[in-house]
């Protein structure tokens, strides 16, 4: 979600880009909540569009005011430079870039797992803090029927292969159900190209393949869905250009059918 702004801070239209989606089941990572006590993004995209909404905080932050000399460029270049938002880490003061940004609303940065059909149980699976991460990572998980089965959604934002995420994707996977004996769907962003993820989740398999970042020129996978062997692929790709640094991915499922191919 990116806030629900692009780098430079400017807003865009979050509920028309989930709505465009129709997805029974939405995983929006960087939902962000204000600290005033207004709705997050995610909140909002429920009110909206009719959701129920699961959502966790990862980690506290700052979304700045648009940037007045901002282009038609999704943010500045080069991307390090934006200023749309950035994480607050007390273990790291940055009072260079506090004196030259000091318009900003405080807030939470969070995951969500939006549901339009019952859920059954849900759940949020503490994955800690890396040394180098300015946010905790947690992984969302809630059950919904698929006809006269059930599918497992997993929803997470996963940190950077740099920070030693494979730490946190192997207490995930030992924290998940068995791949043979379970319907799951692992979605969201994992910070991480697919064929290293696909060999720390073994018996699992990628759903769907293709570029979705920077939203603006793509030239990696860091989004994906993983599912177990009991879970049918009916349609997958990378839907269109968002506001967001990341383009939307959608999967169709199925459950109960082996998979074809």
């Amino acid at each position: 979600m990116h806030g629900g702004v692009d780098g430079w801070g400017r807003p865009f239209d979050v509920v028309a880009e989930c709505a465009a989606l129709d997805a029974d089941v939405l995983v929006l990572q960087e939902s962000w909540a204000p600290s005033d006590g207004g709705p997050s993004t995610a909140a909002t995209v429920g009110d909206r569009l009719g959701y129920d909404v699961i959502e966790e905080g990862m980690a506290r932050g700052r979304l700045f005011d648009p940037d007045p000399s901002a282009d038609y460029r999704w943010g500045p270049r080069p991307r390090y430079a934006h200023v749309s938002f950035r994480l607050d880490d007390p273990r790291r003061r940055r009072r260079n870039f506090d004196r030259l940004h000091p318009h900003f609303s405080p807030g939470t940065f969070g995951v969500a797992v939006l549901t339009r059909i019952p859920v059954s149980d849900r759940a949020v699976i503490s994955l800690g803090q890396l040394k180098r991460d300015p946010a905790r990572r947690l992984a969302i998980t809630c059950t919904v029927p698929v006809g006269e089965e059930a599918l497992t959604v997993v929803g997470t934002h996963m940190s950077h292969l740099l920070q030693r995420s494979p730490v946190q994707f192997r207490e995930l996977r030992s924290l998940l159900p068995d791949p043979g004996g379970s319907a799951v769907a692992l979605t969201g962003d994992m910070n991480l190209w697919g064929p290293p993820l696909a060999a720390l989740f073994p018996g699992w398999r990628r759903a769907v393949r293709g570029r979705t970042w920077p939203s603006y020129r793509p030239h990696s996978q860091l989004d994906h869905v993983l599912v177990t062997p009991s879970v049918s692929v009916i349609d997958a790709r990378i839907a269109e250009r968002s506001g967001s640094d990341h383009l939307p991915v959608r999967v169709s499922l199925e459950v109960g059918l082996l998979p074809t191919g």
